[in-house]
């Protein structure tokens, strides 16, 4: 897996986020156990329930497509004004989280949180959902 090819193209997927009530724009880029790549930003809501995570996105747009294995993803993110060098780690939320354990590998899948293509953090699914919930807890 080429790690900085991954998060360049999530700095891409931010590019388009539809943003216009919180300028927090986030862009993901998720790579699929085939190879392929699916790119996700957030897209908001004015009434907010309906907004979409950047994660969600390139999941739904991978799933819609039949692909339900995957290896890691990259999460970039911060508002709109944010400049190359001033940008934070932007963590997946609960909801996307969950998404991930019904999709993912909980043991080794990777998630990306980048600043940048040097500078980023690395972790596991099972070590950002500590006692996650997936469909074996539903076959006891």
């Amino acid at each position: 897996m080429n790690k900085s090819e991954l998060i360049r193209l999530a700095f891409k997927a931010r590019e388009n986020a539809y943003t216009p009530y919180s300028n927090f724009k986030v862009g993901a880029a998720l790579l699929a156990k085939n190879g392929k790549i699916y790119q996700g930003c957030n897209v908001e809501n004015a009434t907010y329930s309906p907004t979409n995570c950047a994660e969600r996105t390139a999941f739904f747009k991978a799933v819609s497509e039949g692909v339900r294995e995957f290896d890691a993803i990259a999460i970039v993110g911060g508002l709109e004004t944010t400049k190359e060098g001033e940008f934070e780690y932007t963590p997946p939320c609960g909801v996307c989280r969950q998404v991930m354990m019904e999709f993912c590998d909980y043991n080794n899948f990777i998630i990306i949180l980048a600043k940048s293509e040097q500078d980023y953090k690395e972790y596991k699914l099972s070590e950002i959902m500590p006692l996650g919930f997936n469909k074996n807890n539903l076959n006891n």
